[in-house]
Order: structure tokens, then sequence, then C-alpha cells
């Protein structure tokens, strides 16, 4: 089963990015970056199944997608999972995510063989295929729509290919769909 969380506890607009500059005063001593697929939803659903048994497939309900970034300032998060506390704070501090410019879902040839990439400082650190992902982007709509109602402008960030890493001052972070790039962000 996909491991399903919110990371939206306050305003959800107050998380995202919306400059092309971070900064790290007052967030982490320790912050990380979780480069990810992200599609927008454009259509509200429940309970949405794979097998498309009202005619409309589940990849139907996003109309564009992008890369983002999941920070976590996993310092905080490794001493509130130590202290068996929620670990949101780690996760859900205002910039703690950041989206790309989308791209319209019919301007992409084949969702399921779609690369993705981050790279840092000029090397590729993360990189990804949708042929890879643990969970099809159609299993994952399908499973949250169990638990949480889709409505339209919902984001949904699809988990992270390995190479999660620390950030520090003065890095440059570029996220990439196939040789597209999506954002550019610097680390103040």
């Amino acid at each position: 089963e996909p491991s399903l969380s919110q990371k939206f506890t306050q305003d959800f607009r107050d998380l995202f990015l919306r400059q092309t500059n971070l900064s790290l005063v007052n967030v982490s001593g320790d912050l990380h970056f979780e480069g990810e697929l992200v599609l927008r939803v454009s259509k509200k659903g429940k309970n949405l199944s794979e097998a498309h048994p009202n005619g409309i497939p589940v990849i139907d309900y996003c109309d564009a997608i992008t890369v983002g970034i999941d920070f976590t300032a996993r310092d905080l998060q490794n001493k509130l999972k130590k202290d068996s506390l929620p670990w949101e704070k780690s996760k859900s501090f205002d910039g703690s995510a950041l989206i790309g410019n989308w791209i319209n879902k019919k301007n992409i040839d084949d969702l399921n063989n779609l690369d993705f990439s981050l790279t840092k400082n000029g090397d590729i650190v993360q990189k990804g295929n949708t042929s890879k992902m643990l969970w099809k982007i159609d299993k994952l709509i399908s499973e949250i729509s169990k638990f949480f109602t889709l409505k339209i402008g919902d984001i949904i960030f699809t988990g992270t290919p390995s190479g999660v890493g620390r950030v520090n001052e003065n890095d440059n972070l570029v996220g990439y769909i196939n040789e597209k790039e999506c954002f550019s962000i610097k680390i103040k």
C-alpha cells in the first residue's frame, strides 16, 4: 500500500515558495530536499477505481504535471521522532514545498514513461521515471481518493526517487521533466 499523508495543517498557500530563493534562516540546521513528481487535480472525486467503471480514467482527474521539492527539517524531524511526537512541523513550515511550472498533461506523450530529475549545483542528484515508480500514477490517485476527497486545485506529490540529500547555503536546485526545466531555486 502507498504511504499517505497530508502535508498541510495550515493554509497550504503559505507552504509553497513563490520566489526563486529559499532562506535557511530560522528553518533548520539540517534541511533536506526530496524531489518529486507533482500532479494537479482538476476534477472532484472520491473512491475512484483504477478500473474506470464510470468511464473516466483515473488520470483524467488531473490536468497538469510538474516536479517539486518536499523540504524536510531533518534535525527537527529526528528530535520529534525521538520524543515520540508528531513530526509535521518538520515538513509543514512556511516554504516547505516548491512546485515547478505546470505542464499540461496533454503535452506529455506517455505519463507511464516520463523522466524527471533534480540537479544540485549542476550535478544530477535524483533521477526517476514513472515506469519505475513503486505505485503507478493511477494507483496513487485511486488510493488517495479512498481516504481524501480530491478537489479541484489539490496537488499530489507522488514520492521521491533515491538521492534525497542535504541543502546548504548557495546551493542551486533545478527540477526537470524530461529535458524541460520546471524550476530553479537558490538556497540562501
